[in-house]
């Protein structure tokens, strides 16, 4: 007999990656545009992979958790 696998299929993160592609796009251009040298380039860059993180810290920082 052959055994049927069953498969997942995970449709929800693909609007999530977009809005993190969007929004990478947008933090790399402004972060880029406000280097004022080759490294601070590469720095906002970096800044710009991790922005969630940012985000996340002040928001939970604001609300004081």
């Amino acid at each position: 007999m052959e055994s049927k696998k069953m498969k997942y299929h995970d449709h929800g993160s693909s609007s999530a990656s977009a809005v993190y592609g969007l929004g990478f796009i947008g933090a790399a251009i402004y972060f880029i545009s406000t280097a004022t040298s080759f490294w601070m380039g590469v720095l906002g860059f970096v800044k710009a992979i991790v922005w969630p993180a940012f985000l996340v810290y002040e928001a939970l920082k604001a609300i004081g958790a």
